[in-house]
């Protein structure tokens, strides 16, 4: 990154002006991408903001974006630059550790997220996805985002942590407010354990979690289960294991990354669907020839799925922002970043340029096809799942749950959404529509079928 130019010959980032302490933070809550173009256009790819109290060095473009994640010269850590945000409420997740510590955990839960294993997840999905959205009552107006988080919740539970045995309807409940008061807590401009506080609230999430998962750890210690709970307690390389306290954190971090990215893609997706019928309909063409419970291979099978889901993934990135921190001090495009600065990789912008993308704003999966690759116009022109050492550990999971869910809804529902609809998104979090994403839902008339 530094390469031979020398730092003290370097520019330092202009600083964008703005109210003390807040700076850019509601611009962001307001409307995200409004903001990065303003950045970009008027201070540069590589700038300088104050955000939820602190100063920030924001990246823009997939020239910086690429730059801090790759990482080659490691002078980015993510562990302090989340910790920022979300430190006290997904502590020592993975996404958390850096270098050494994170290699040593990530080739350990690599082993939880092999291929077989996949498809071993992907076999208890499939009943649990159908009963799932079998029980959804299509009526107009049906708001799609709440009943998505309610799934996926319910799948995590099943299949992350080895069945609802594990906790009743209520505690399930308690358990989804407090991975939402923990994500929520990042952009708490007040950061005092004050009782009734955005920050008071995430922490007091953060132990609900350790103690539901706690209860039940000696148990799962003791199975020979398949779930991932079960997995991450058994997992064991060159004799390298996870502790109790290693295996809590992990499930912390990787149930909320499970359910709300996840809700948040197929949401997006039934949006556009909804918006865009003929590709509604010609999801649900390519899905006709598969049975109930397709196995991993076959939903591998679904091409234009894919499609609709990078496009989706493009226009709405479930984290549309990469927290980083300057261990020592270094240059992105010829930038000053000084050491202990933090730094905000907003990727989403990439998404949105038309120097990359032709007609950004419109909905286009066919812009992934192999005759097209848009996508290839720049190694880091799409990077919803981030990038480097640090890129989800996750994706390939997550990309057969979306199917399976999208498979059951196309085979079971039609919907429609008014073409002139945009979702008012909150960005308190990650990404979520205000208004719960209302879709026209009706039956599927499956007399021509």
């Amino acid at each position: 990154m530094t390469g031979t130019t020398s730092l003290s010959s370097v520019r330092t980032p202009r600083l964008r002006r703005g109210v003390p302490y807040i700076g850019g933070t509601f611009d962001y809550l307001r409307d995200p991408l409004a903001m990065m173009r303003r950045q970009y256009d008027e201070y540069g790819p590589v700038s300088d903001m104050d955000f939820v109290g602190r100063r920030w060095t924001v990246l823009l473009g997939p020239d910086a974006c690429g730059e801090a994640l790759r990482n080659a010269d490691k002078a980015f850590a993510n562990a302090p630059g989340w910790g920022a945000l979300v430190g006290p409420f997904f502590d020592r997740g993975l996404m958390l550790l850096d270098f050494d510590e994170h290699h040593r955990h990530r080739r350990l839960l690599q082993e939880a997220f092999t291929r077989d294993r996949i498809a071993g997840y992907t076999a208890a999905l499939g009943p649990a996805v159908a009963a799932g959205v079998a029980a959804w009552k299509p009526r107009p107006g049906f708001q799609a985002y709440p009943a998505l988080k309610d799934l996926t919740l319910d799948l995590a539970t099943q299949i992350f942590m080895g069945g609802a045995d594990l906790a009743t309807p209520d505690e399930l409940d308690r358990v989804n407010a407090a991975f939402v008061d923990c994500v929520q807590a990042a952009t708490s401009l007040v950061r005092l354990p004050l009782p009734g506080s955005r920050w008071g609230r995430g922490l007091r999430g953060r132990r609900l979690l350790e103690d539901f998962l706690g209860r039940h750890l000696a148990r799962k210690r003791a199975s020979d289960g398949d779930d991932l709970f079960s997995v991450l307690c058994h997992l064991s390389v060159d004799g390298e294991e996870l502790t109790d306290a290693d295996v809590v954190n992990h499930m912390v971090f990787l149930l909320m990354a499970a359910h709300d990215t996840s809700t948040i893609t197929v949401s997006t997706v039934m949006q556009y669907l909804g918006q865009h019928p003929e590709w509604q309909q010609r999801l649900r063409d390519e899905v006709a020839g598969l049975p109930d419970c397709p196995t991993l291979d076959q939903l591998d099978t679904l091409t234009g799925f894919d499609l609709v889901m990078k496009e989706c993934l493009r226009l709405l990135p479930p984290v549309p922002v990469l927290a980083r921190q300057a261990v020592r001090e270094t240059e992105v495009l010829g930038y000053r970043i000084p050491a202990g600065r933090l730094t905000a990789v907003m990727v989403h912008l990439g998404h949105h340029m038309p120097e990359l993308w032709p007609d950004p704003e419109v909905f286009d999966p066919e812009r992934f096809a192999e005759d097209r690759r848009e996508d290839k116009v720049h190694r880091h022109a799409w990077e919803p799942f981030g990038g480097g050492v640090h890129k989800c550990l996750g994706m390939f999971f997550a990309g057969a749950e979306v199917k399976l869910i999208l498979l059951n809804l196309l085979r079971r529902f039609t919907w429609t959404v008014d073409p002139a609809y945009r979702a008012p998104l909150d960005y308190t979090s990650l990404p979520y529509p205000k208004d719960g994403q209302p879709v026209d839902l009706r039956p599927l008339d499956r007399s021509h079928l």
